[in-house]
């Protein structure tokens, strides 16, 4: 199912003033910042206000408002000249950016971002944490954003500006015909302005009033655009988002005489793709990081799939391999058209000597591998364990990337649990004092006697810092039952309840 995300920076104009005085002017940008600031546009022989931050939008100033007026309204109003140029550029700037989010970026002039992330939103951790990432960055850019997910551009577009929740997500599975809540004001569905105007004369003012609307009157009278725009929201009519190709992007593309349709035609295709880009690469020094093949389908949509690396390469057959195993959740439609392969990140990467020496032990390069897994299990599956130091457990291992080079290691006399449960389970244990072992435990109703054991090992927190578990303190003994199973367990000194029993791994 197509989800697209909607990205609105209501003060983008402002916002870009700001930042730039902040650069510039650091002392002046920290007095001016709550003072309530304008872009300036003329009008012919009239200076009207461009745009408006949210300052002067709550002393009642709006975009086409007289200069004049404003200044009689906003005492000590902050000008400055508008510049449809610069933001125009910041989009493009950032639609380029948002390619770490997806393949298929586009901008939505004149203060609005596209983002297909169909396909791509495990690669952030879900929708939830890829929406809340999105926001984040943009803010400490300085942007004021909001951002909705759905499952059209145009009711993805709607949310973004009009839903309460400034990050809001569509379920993925609501039907698509339920299209824009009847409630919205009829600007939601992007409507010329002229036409706005039009209908509130005639008393239409929501989504609601336009349904109940006969649409041949409505065509004859406004024009198909009302009626296009209801079915876009509703995914009755497909509205493509043409994506931006960064102008220093390495990329190549084929077109075809006929559509294509089957894998095996996907696959040759890839076959010369990869090879061109490979050329180009190394004619540059590069290696590919991140690679993009865009499907150009017959009926405008487009299709992408992504692909990392953990290393810089440019071997044909190694990212050949890599596109190749994910065509099939390739959907072709009515057919192909055309084929993009884009290097969207790449890094140095300098030509290597396969060997010194003719009796030279080859080197095992992992690299293959490791992109193989992460392509077919997700990069959240793929890792391995770097120690910390940290003489709490749980707290004394981390997660890194797969070709990471651990230079730490554990000490090597230090006794641990193969595995070690997180959190640890409650037990109900027997011990003749609290220094002691226990003689007996129960795990999830089962009893267990103790036939040896070996402690205790006593472990606290970092009583020197602030953390929540500074002050924990724990005495651990390795048990071993009646049956042969070993057990590590402690008693908690200073948690609570203090003195109780836990289950936290096994030997």
């Amino acid at each position: 199912m197509r989800r697209v995300v909607s990205v609105w920076l209501p003060a983008l104009p402002t916002d870009l003033v700001r930042r730039h005085k902040a650069a510039t002017d650091p002392d002046a940008a920290a007095a001016d910042a709550d003072a309530p600031l304008v872009t300036v546009m003329l009008d012919g022989n009239t200076r009207r206000l461009g745009a408006v931050d949210p300052v002067a939008a709550a002393r009642g100033l709006a975009p086409g408002m007289k200069l004049t007026e404003a200044r009689i309204l906003v005492p000590g109003l902050r000008e400055h000249p508008a510049d449809p140029a610069a933001e125009a550029a910041e989009l493009q700037r950032l639609a380029a950016w948002c390619l770490r989010y997806a393949p298929l970026a586009a901008p939505d002039p004149p203060d609005g971002l596209w983002i297909d992330i169909t396909g791509s939103a495990h690669l952030q951790g879900g929708e939830s944490n890829l929406l809340r990432d999105l926001i984040r960055r943009l803010t400490e850019q300085g942007l004021t954003a909001r951002a909705a997910l759905a499952g059209t551009p145009g009711v993805a577009h709607a949310m973004a500006r009009y839903a309460a929740n400034p990050t809001h997500i569509t379920p993925s599975n609501q039907p698509l015909d339920a299209g824009l809540p009847d409630d919205f004001p009829i600007e939601a569905l992007r409507l010329p302005a002229a036409a706005c105007d039009a209908l509130r004369r005639l008393g239409v003012r929501h989504v609601a009033h336009i349904a109940a609307i006969a649409r041949g009157p409505m065509t004859r009278r406004f024009g198909p655009i009302v009626t296009l725009r209801l079915d876009q929201a509703a995914g009755r009519v497909f509205e493509p988002i043409h994506p931006i190709i960064p102008a220093e992007a390495i990329t190549d593309r084929l077109h075809f005489v006929e559509p294509l349709l089957t894998a095996d035609a996907f696959a040759t295709v890839i076959d010369r793709l990869t090879a061109s880009i490979c050329r180009r690469l190394t004619a540059l020094g590069q290696g590919a990081r991140r690679l993009d093949l865009v499907f150009e389908r017959v009926d405008g949509s487009r299709h992408a799939l992504r692909v990392g690396t953990a290393r810089a390469s440019r071997d044909p057959a190694h990212l050949r391999r890599m596109l190749a195993e994910r065509l099939e959740t390739v959907d072709p439609g009515l057919g192909v058209e055309a084929m993009r392969l884009v290097v969207s990140r790449a890094e140095p990467l300098a030509a290597e000597q396969a060997a010194a020496s003719l009796f030279a032990e080859p080197v095992t390069d992992l690299a293959p591998l490791v992109d193989r897994l992460v392509s077919r299990l997700g990069p959240a599956r793929v890792f391995r364990l770097a120690p910390v130091a940290s003489h709490v457990p749980e707290d004394s291992v981390q997660r890194v990337a797969p070709l990471t080079l651990i230079r730490d290691t554990w000490p090597a006399g230090l006794t641990r649990p193969v595995r070690i449960l997180d959190p640890p389970q409650p037990i109900e244990a027997e011990a003749e004092r609290a220094a002691l072992p226990p003689v007996a435990f129960t795990w999830r109703r089962v009893r267990h006697r103790v036939r040896v054991a070996q402690g205790p090992e006593r472990i606290t927190g970092a009583w020197w810092s602030d953390h929540a578990g500074a002050m924990l303190v724990r005495d651990y003994f390795a048990v071993e039952d009646e049956r042969g199973r070993r057990y590590w367990l402690f008693r908690s000194g200073a948690a609570v309840p203090a003195g109780a029993w836990f289950l936290h791994g096994f030997l």
